[in-house]
């Protein structure tokens, strides 16, 4: 009988291990697979057989609405020019919720800038900050110390567009909205800033707590930062008029020099 297997026979069992699935063949001497240039000629040919795995499509990665928001800033070059930029801006959800792009009011280049929170319901029907009952109210703490809208103030807020039910503007909307602010302070270049409320020192300043903040004068974009109740609140507590009153004073003196 024969020990050795004929040719056909023995390429019809090899056939069958790889029909098996085998792809490695075992000798008597063990092979250091690591030294050798590279796959067996088996293990080439079937991995020529196999098709290219199509590349997955790389999504685009998602733009960083703070760097938008600053880029576009920095390339105004104007007030005109930044209100242009402020209503191209797409990223800010509460745009479309919005009935109006609140930007300004009062005297451009005044030595007074006051910034507020986010509009209400009236200023964005009107698409004027501090309008309606708590606008009212400002013009009477400004006439007070003689100032007005009219002739010595300039008038803005952190956030161009209400957000809805008069909510508290969120985080990332403040952030967003903080380049085209700081461009705002440059481009109308005031001496001094008021910050009113919660919502304005936090862009303002990067701190919250207006009771502890409100008559103690801190910097913010190179300038003299005055934080203040936020009319609003006045009209909530009546009683809170007297320190508002008090930072009124601090403001007449700071203009006069006298501090």
């Amino acid at each position: 009988m024969e020990s050795a297997l004929d040719h056909q026979t023995a390429r019809a069992l090899l056939e069958w291990q790889f029909e098996l699935g085998v792809t490695d063949a075992l000798g008597d001497v063990p092979v250091n697979r690591y030294d050798l240039p590279g796959a067996a000629p088996w293990q080439q040919k079937r991995n020529a057989a196999k098709p290219a795995a199509a590349a997955m499509p790389m999504a685009a990665p998602e733009e960083d609405p703070v760097a938008v928001a600053g880029a576009a800033a920095k390339q105004a070059g104007s007030l005109e020019a930044l209100r242009a930029a402020l209503s191209a801006f797409e990223h800010c959800e509460l745009k479309k919720g919005a009935r109006n792009l609140v930007f300004c009011d009062g005297v451009a280049g005044a030595r007074v800038m006051i910034i507020g929170e986010a509009p209400g319901r009236d200023e964005d029907r009107e698409g004027r900050p501090f309008v309606g009952r708590a606008g009212q109210l400002l013009d009477r703490m400004l006439a007070a110390v003689d100032l007005s809208r009219e002739t010595s103030v300039y008038i803005t807020n952190v956030l161009p567009w209400r957000p809805p039910q008069n909510r508290d503007p969120k985080p990332d909307e403040i952030a967003m909205m903080r380049p085209f602010l700081q461009r705002h302070v440059e481009l109308a270049a005031p001496d001094l800033i008021i910050a009113m409320g919660n919502i304005s020192c936090d862009a303002v300043l990067g701190r919250r707590g207006i009771t502890r903040l409100r008559g103690n004068w801190g910097t913010a974009f190179g300038k003299p930062v005055l934080p203040m109740f936020h009319p609003a609140y006045l009209l909530r507590q009546p009683l809170a008029k007297r320190e508002a009153w008090a930072d009124l004073l601090s403001l007449q003196a700071r203009l006069k020099g006298n501090t």
